[in-house]
């Protein structure tokens, strides 16, 4: 059986990384895929742990070439999946999780129907807010442009299959874990042959 290709999308500073983080405990075999950006690695950042880091011109050939399963511009930088790597993954049996912003979302629910669309919403955007100051890597101007990206993102929510409210991250943690059990548990993919004829 191959695995489930799962999305994880949310506003920056939601808590996606977290939540993965606190789940892979409960979920053996989840794969996270690592994404190719043209922006700069933040203090701690290391190259192929976090991202790719990979100029403009890089990653433009890379487009050209069709080597991304979704790719899309954020803020002034640009972000795409690795394609090649994941369908390896897939085909291997093991569960992929991409976690990327809406419009890659919405490209890879093209291109893989079958994929499970999962969004992660603050409990408000004053909450949001403070989370995104307290990683203090934003300027108040981009603070300002990232909010406001939020909101748009959110109004996306529909074309997703669940949404998860982080409030406590044991349960978002837990609540993402059961998705993915749930997942597995559908006729479509599970392997009947034991039944017999």
């Amino acid at each position: 059986m191959s695995g489930i290709l799962l999305v994880l999308s949310g506003p920056a500073g939601v808590g996606k990384g977290s939540i993965l983080r606190q789940a892979a405990s409960h979920l053996p075999g989840l794969t996270t895929s690592v994404s190719v950006t043209t922006r700069p690695p933040r203090r701690g950042e290391v190259e192929g742990r976090e991202y790719f880091f990979r100029s403009r011109q890089e990653f433009e050939r890379m487009v050209a070439n069709g080597d991304f399963l979704e790719w899309a511009p954020y803020l002034e930088h640009a972000y795409g999946t690795p394609r090649r790597w994941v369908e390896e993954q897939l085909a291997a049996g093991r569960d992929v999780v991409l976690e990327i912003e809406v419009k890659g979302a919405l490209q890879v629910r093209r291109q893989f129907p079958e994929a499970v669309l999962i969004f992660v919403v603050p409990p408000s955007y004053s909450e949001l807010a403070a989370r995104l100051r307290g990683r203090q890597t934003e300027t108040a101007e981009a603070l300002a442009r990232r909010l406001q990206v939020a909101r748009d993102e959110i109004r996306q929510v529909g074309a997703y299959d669940y949404l998860i409210i982080n409030n406590d991250l044991e349960q978002a943690a837990c609540d993402f874990a059961c998705i993915v059990r749930s997942e597995h548990l559908r006729p479509r993919r599970v392997d009947l042959s034991f039944l017999g004829d």
